[in-house]
């Protein structure tokens, strides 16, 4: 069946693996021949709406609400499909198409409902003292949403009033988790267990495998403490020229790359490239370090060097860890501990047969798990079930 799908999504202001997966699965449905069309809204409107307008936007947008519903009134849609609804959606776009008895499909992308940071990380280590609370006290208490008392309070409100109203557990049809470990928090947190499916971002197109010549390590990702940008630096003025590193992205802690780059040996930065320069540059990596220090719901990242052939050393934290395979696809180390990566790394360049090994099982895992063909049965599974589930829904 070829679904008609409305696709929300709002966009945040650095482009990263949120938006680049939305755009895949877009791009991918409408190539398969389903009508699949983006209504979204960008951060970068929240300076003309005003701090105060956004935040009881975030709780609940009516001008969301009334223009999603418009959309859907018209008849040309079979799904709502949420992907990023903070903060200019809001969850009231699920009345709108629950009104419609049109099935809603959110991905949990992010901890946000969970966590009014969206990272359980405060404080330079994993922070759950959210986790299953109806009011996010010690959100606000320490200011977990950029610092910041009212932008805490405000997720911290919506968060309430939707658990409160049983947005979550009777607006929404189906739940998409990108892992196994973020489906098991959002159940530990009280979301309906029978209505959350897995179903990973992909790489599409596909890149091509690399070479894998360049000796280099490769960091790719926002420049910030909870991605282990301190970690990972650390470690290289150790490792230094022995295997260079190389780093590309952007973020609160550039300067501080700028600074390393300038002064220790075999750390280079290369700042913001486009996405055919990174596949470039992962291709040709000995290997990809993902060292981050917080739960990722994902890892797309480590994905993309699959699909390049390239094996990645990622700390054991997370749905990380469920990505990589130690010993087969990468190694772990131990997350924040600089000691460990250094000490990964050598056993990493000790053994050129098993990196050879590891670039061959990193590419089969792309082909068996993260392919766009394999993607596409997945979404097919989901939009059958979410139709079916709404159906008993709108039926009591």
């Amino acid at each position: 069946m070829k679904y008609k799908i409305l696709t929300i999504h709002n966009r945040y202001l650095i482009r990263g693996g949120e938006d680049e997966s939305v755009d895949s699965q877009i791009r991918l449905l409408n190539e398969k021949g389903h009508k699949n069309d983006l209504l979204e809204y960008s951060n970068r409107e929240i300076d003309k709406i005003g701090r105060v307008k956004t935040a009881l936007r975030t709780i609940w947008s009516f001008k969301a609400y009334h223009e999603v519903k418009k959309i859907l009134a018209s008849g040309e849609y079979d799904i709502l499909d949420c992907q990023n609804t903070f903060p200019l959606f809001s969850p009231s776009v699920y009345y709108a198409a629950s009104k419609l008895k049109i099935p809603v499909i959110q991905t949990l992308r992010n901890y946000r409902p969970l966590c009014p940071s969206a990272l359980f990380y405060r404080d330079g280590k994993v922070c759950e003292d959210c986790l299953g609370k109806s009011v996010q006290f010690p959100a606000i208490r320490h200011k977990c949403y950029r610092e910041s008392i009212l932008g805490s309070a405000t997720l911290a409100s919506m968060n309430y009033f939707h658990k409160k109203v049983k947005s979550w557990e009777n607006k929404v049809d189906l739940f998409v988790t990108l892992t196994e470990f973020a489906r098991n928090k959002y159940i530990q947190a009280g979301f309906p267990e029978d209505r959350i499916v897995v179903k990973p971002n992909f790489v599409y197109p596909d890149p091509g495998v690399g070479q894998g010549l360049g000796d280099y390590a490769l960091f790719v990702g926002r420049l910030t403490k909870e991605k282990g940008i301190k970690t990972l630096i650390k470690a290289w003025k150790k490792i230094g020229s022995t295997l260079p590193l190389k780093i590309i992205g952007e973020g609160p802690l550039v300067n501080l790359v700028k600074e390393d780059s300038k002064t220790y040996q075999g750390i280079e930065y290369l700042g913001k490239r486009d996405v055919n320069e990174v596949y470039d540059f992962m291709g040709e990596a000995k290997v990809l370090i993902f060292p981050s220090e917080w739960y990722e719901t994902f890892g797309r990242v480590a994905v993309e060097a699959f699909a390049k052939g390239t094996p990645v050393i990622a700390s054991n934290i997370g749905a990380i860890s469920e990505i990589v395979r130690d010993g087969v696809t990468g190694l772990y180390f131990k997350p924040g501990d600089s000691e460990d990566l250094v000490e990964k790394v050598k056993i990493f360049l000790s053994d050129p047969h098993r990196i050879n090994k590891m670039r061959e099982f990193a590419r089969k895992e792309y082909e068996e798990k993260y392919t766009a063909d394999r993607n596409y049965e997945m979404l097919m599974e989901i939009y059958e079930k979410a139709i079916s589930l709404a159906n008993v829904r709108h039926k009591n």
